[in-house]
């Protein structure tokens, strides 16, 4: 009789310890699982987030000139798109204005450092009485400069026996941009660290201290 009380004792004994090994093991595994699942290189790798990076700039201005529609309470419309403004400067139909538009961009840039533009369609946001006061305007906000920015570097590609030079300059703005140059430039450029460019700052129209420079050429 306490010999078979004795085995049930151990039994049971036994089958705690059992279950316990095996909830360790399940433990272990999930843990295992949980490692492999920040592993990029895992089969267990299911992370879909893009890296890319995307930021909005101001691009470009334009003066465009225009004629008083209709009037509707304080508002006006500018033909010939018929476009809704605040008649701000008190205009009857049929006066000649002149209107300044914009044009923003969104840049996205992926893991490999290759740019995408995707550019916004034309909007309106001021109206001017004559021609002189709009491109004062213009003026501010597109200013070309005269710099030196960073050379990435130059290198050539050959394609159906002809070869073709190229330059990347990284802009003021972090972006890096391709331009195709001739051999007496690649020879300039070969071995320099810095190139002077011609830059044109394209200042927000609401927030004048943020800016986008874009590339307008070599300085020499």
């Amino acid at each position: 009789m306490k010999m078979n009380k004795d085995r049930n004792r151990w039994s049971g004994r036994y089958s705690k310890v059992r279950a316990g090994a095996v909830l360790g093991m399940l433990l272990m595994a999930v843990l295992l699982l949980g490692a492999c699942s920040g592993n990029t290189d895992s089969v267990f790798h299911t992370d879909t987030e893009t890296t890319d990076s995307v930021s909005r700039v101001p691009w470009d201005y334009r003066v465009v000139e225009g004629t008083v529609g209709d009037l509707i309470g304080s508002d006006m419309t500018v033909l010939p798109d018929n476009e809704l403004l605040p008649n701000d400067g008190n205009y009857a139909t049929g006066d000649k204005i002149w209107t300044l538009q914009f044009m923003d961009a969104e840049l996205v840039t992926d893991a490999d450092q290759k740019n995408d533009i995707r550019l916004s369609s034309w909007a309106t946001i001021k109206s001017y009485a004559d021609q002189k006061a709009a491109a004062e305007d213009l003026a501010r906000l597109k200013v070309s400069i005269t710099t030196d920015v960073d050379l990435v570097g130059v290198y050539k590609t050959e394609y159906k026996n002809k070869t073709r030079n190229f330059a990347v300059v990284e802009l003021p703005s972090g972006n890096r941009i391709k331009q195709p140059i001739d051999d007496k430039r690649y020879k300039a450029l070969e071995k320099q660290k810095k190139a002077s460019v011609v830059l044109e700052e394209v200042h927000d129209f609401a927030d004048y201290d943020s800016a986008y420079a874009k590339f307008r050429g070599w300085a020499n």
